[in-house]
């Protein structure tokens, strides 16, 4: 599916998301405590969220002083972020064709899932142009033993094994730094990696 497909499906359901998941109660404690360390950890400079959706993670990262910038494709998330959280900033844009330089971190939380694989690495290599060296990347994805589609609610998702994704990620210009994995049947299992962008 292309990006235009994903952002229209999420746009005709963007309310029903929002209630479901997202807000800020609706996160894990554990994603909380990672992605706000990871963030001061790399916040000398400025952060994108890429992949923001209606605005939660950008508004909380910018609540914890850091110099954030949320970036999406739905203009019906922006419009909701923009109203819920007037203090943040939001910006429309697309994660295979972000026009930064110099960044401290990209978080990209689960905004890769329905991205084709074979899309993946260009992405991942936008990412590593953006960033400053030793720049941060903070990937959120679903972990799974094989690289296959799943029907999603909202639209086609794809399982990475950590493995394979961590490859692309290096492959990509960056150092991994970091993998984990949680979440038991019937939950999806829910993985992170962290790396940097190399010099």
């Amino acid at each position: 599916m292309t990006v235009e497909q994903t952002s229209q499906a999420y746009g005709k359901r963007a309310d029903e998301y929002i209630d479901v998941v997202g807000t800020m109660a609706d996160t894990s404690p554990i994603d909380r405590d990672r992605i706000g360390a990871w963030a001061r950890d790399h916040s000398a400079g400025q952060i994108l969220d890429v992949g923001c959706g209606p605005g939660q993670w950008t508004n909380w990262l910018h609540q914890q002083g850091i110099d954030v910038i949320g970036v999406d494709p739905t203009p019906e998330f922006l419009d909701r972020a923009r109203r819920d959280y007037p203090d943040a900033r939001f910006v429309a844009g697309r994660a295979e064709a972000l026009d930064f330089a110099g960044l401290s971190g990209i978080l990209a939380w689960f905004s890769l899932i329905h991205t084709p694989p074979h899309e993946v690495p260009a992405i991942l290599a936008r990412f590593a142009g953006c960033l400053e060296p030793g720049g941060g990347l903070l990937l959120g994805f679903f972990e799974g033993p094989e690289l296959v589609p799943f029907d999603h609610k909202i639209i086609t998702a794809y399982y990475w094994p950590v493995d394979e994704l961590s490859r692309v990620v290096s492959e990509a210009g960056f150092t991994v730094t970091g993998r984990f994995a949680r979440g038991e049947p019937p939950q999806r299992r829910q993985g992170v990696i962290t790396a940097i962008r190399c010099p």
